[in-house]
Formats: C-alpha cells, sequence, structure tokens
C-alpha cells in the first residue's frame, strides 16, 4: 500500500491535519482519522501514522520524551494547486453563482493569480433544457449584497428583518430567522427557507426568492430557541407522496434516482421487470415544479396518484397535444 493512494485524498487530510495539529496524544489522533477519512480508517491508519517498532509506519511521527506524538517535519504541509485544479477554479470563477460566496477582494485576489490560466471550460459552450428563461439577475450588486447578508445571518442564527414581495405583488416585511439557502435549477433562482419571528417565538414557515427581497438587514436579535430544519421541511411536507412507476426503458430509473436524489421517498423494485414504484414527499409550495420534472420523463414514468396531482399532468399533456396540432400545417 503506498503512502498515498491519490493525490490531496483522505489519507492526506488525515496525515496533513495530525502535522499540524502535533504534538498530540494517540487518542487525540484516533479522534481526527474518522473526521478526515471513512469509518474504516481507524482500523489501519494509526498503525501507519503511530510509530511502530518494526518501521512498518509512515515514519511521520516520533515519540517524544512526554510520550505524545511529534512532527517529524519542519514545516506545515503544503498543498499547491495542480494546473488541472488551476483550471477548474477559472472556470467555476466564471459562473456568477460563485461570486456571490466570495467579497470583492477575494474575488480579484483570485482573478489575479489565475490570470495566465486558462479555464478548464467556457460556460457559452452550456445549452440548458427544461429551465425557466427568468433566472435571477446573480450579478446585480443588490441581490449581491442581500445574499451575503442572510448568509452571514445563516451561520450565526441571526435574526434577519427583511422587505420583499410576493408573486403577486404585494409587499411584506417582518422579521425572519434563516435556516437554509436552497438554490432551483428549474427555475434557477436561489430560495431562503426561513420562519418568521414575532415576540420572540417562531410563526409558521416560508420560502422567499432571493430576487424578489427589496431589503435584507441583520438585528441584534439572535435566536436562542429550537429552530430545526428537519421541523421546516415537516412542516411544508406534503400532507401524502406522489406515487409514480418508473420503467427501465433508457435507464430511466437510474436517471430518476438522480434526479431525485434529494427527495425523501420511498421505492420499491420488482425483481422480474425491474420497473419501480415509488413516493415522493415534496415541499407543498414546489408542486408544479415536480410536476413539470415528472413529465420531463416522457412514456418511461407514469404518475399513479394522488387522483388531482395525476389530473394535473394529464391536462398538461392534453394542453401540449393542442399545441402541436394547432402547429402543424
Amino acid at each position: 500500500m503506498t503512502l498515498f493512494h491519490e493525490m490531496y485524498g483522505a489519507y492526506f487530510r488525515i496525515a496533513a491535519r495530525v502535522l499540524r495539529e502535533a504534538p498530540l496524544t494517540e487518542q487525540a489522533l484516533r479522534c481526527i482519522i474518522p473526521e478526515e477519512g471513512f469509518r474504516d480508517s481507524v482500523l489501519f491508519v494509526p498503525q501507519k501514522l503511530i510509530p511502530q517498532a518494526d518501521g512498518s509506519d509512515w515514519g511521520l511521527l516520533r515519540r517524544s520524551a512526554d510520550g505524545r506524538l511529534a512532527a517529524v517535519t519542519k514545516h506545515p504541509p503544503f498543498m499547491p494547486l495542480t494546473l488541472l485544479q488551476k483550471c477548474w477554479l477559472k472556470a467555476r470563477l466564471s459562473d456568477p453563482k460563485m461570486q456571490l460566496f466570495l467579497d470583492d477582494e477575494t474575488l480579484a485576489a483570485l482573478s489575479d493569480a489565475l490570470a495566465e490560466i486558462k479555464p478548464l471550460w467556457n460556460p457559452a459552450l452550456f445549452r440548458y433544457t427544461d429551465r425557466f428563461t427568468d433566472g435571477d439577475d446573480f450579478s446585480d450588486p443588490a441581490y449581491r449584497a442581500h445574499f451575503r447578508t442572510i448568509l452571514q445571518a445563516l451561520r450565526a442564527g441571526r435574526v434577519l428583518h427583511i422587505r420583499f414581495r410576493t408573486g403577486k405583488g404585494r409587499r411584506m416585511e417582518m422579521n425572519y430567522l434563516p435556516l437554509a439557502i436552497e438554490y432551483s435549477r428549474k427555475n434557477d433562482k436561489f430560495r431562503l427557507c426561513c420562519r418568521g419571528v414575532r415576540n420572540g417565538k417562531l410563526s409558521g414557515s416560508g420560502v422567499i426568492n432571493l430576487g424578489r427581497i427589496e431589503y435584507a438587514g441583520a438585528t441584534d436579535v439572535t435566536f436562542s430557541g429550537k429552530a430545526s430544519l428537519a421541523e421546516y421541511f415537516r412542516l411544508r411536507r406534503s400532507p401524502e407522496p406522489v406515487t409514480v412507476r418508473v420503467t427501465t426503458e433508457r435507464n430511466a430509473v437510474e436517471r430518476f434516482m438522480m434526479e431525485f436524489a434529494s427527495y425523501e421517498k420511498y421505492t420499491e423494485r420488482d425483481t422480474e421487470t425491474g420497473e419501480c414504484t415509488v413516493q415522493l414527499w415534496y415541499d407543498k409550495q414546489d408542486e408544479t415544479e415536480l410536476l413539470i420534472q415528472l413529465l420531463s420523463f416522457g412514456p418511461v414514468l407514469e404518475i399513479i396518484g394522488p387522483p388531482d396531482f395525476r389530473a394535473q399532468a394529464a391536462a398538461r399533456v392534453s394542453r401540449q397535444y393542442q399545441l402541436l396540432a394547432e402547429t402543424e400545417p
């Protein structure tokens, strides 16, 4: 077995952290390994890091006079980026969504450092299907400011005062506790999952499109109560699941599982035909988006229930058929 089976992989991260934190005890070392590596790494990695009498260890540590493990190196591990990684990073920075997570100073520094690097791909080469064209303007200064304010409050557990307009144009304004920021590939928009705060208590749950926010400011309030993201999704969860049947044609089952990997679901597979019957639970507000996603699978997927959801799917298919018939010469 080689020292690291791949560049900067799990074993490199384990060894790098151990060397940075050395000198340390064996117990501390054994705690680091499962955090940076795999569950079964504790079965063999300690023996490679802790000095062995037969010399079978990696030779990175030595025992000090007090019995602790000290690093044999003089300097902390350094991980220079490979050319491929730099090309990937240059390509990622061309995505406006990446700029939401970085301040102007960091962006400028990265741009200077990668000025001579050719990006791994050009975003203009990509064409997205089944996506709305009215996505958020991620380069808008106000949008970026709102995003960073929300992100900072989310990390600090701080309550925000937000003013926004609903989809029907009605203005709303109150205090909210941010719980998560999610991105919709279908809409090309970021949304804030949050709960209202009234008199220091949680009140209801909601989803706010960041593009509709007019003002977002941090308050002096840090919420000290219980604000579980799981409880938030439970409140917004559909009362009953959508049940679908997926055939094996055109790798439909594999594609379906990948497309809906983030959904709560229960799956049964027919061992004879390979077909899968799946129950999907979803956010009630995302019902239309879910319907469009399911219909995009075409004849390899059948919506079984609930009846009203199936009726919506039938109505959409019928309307599409009418539009096609009208365009025929």
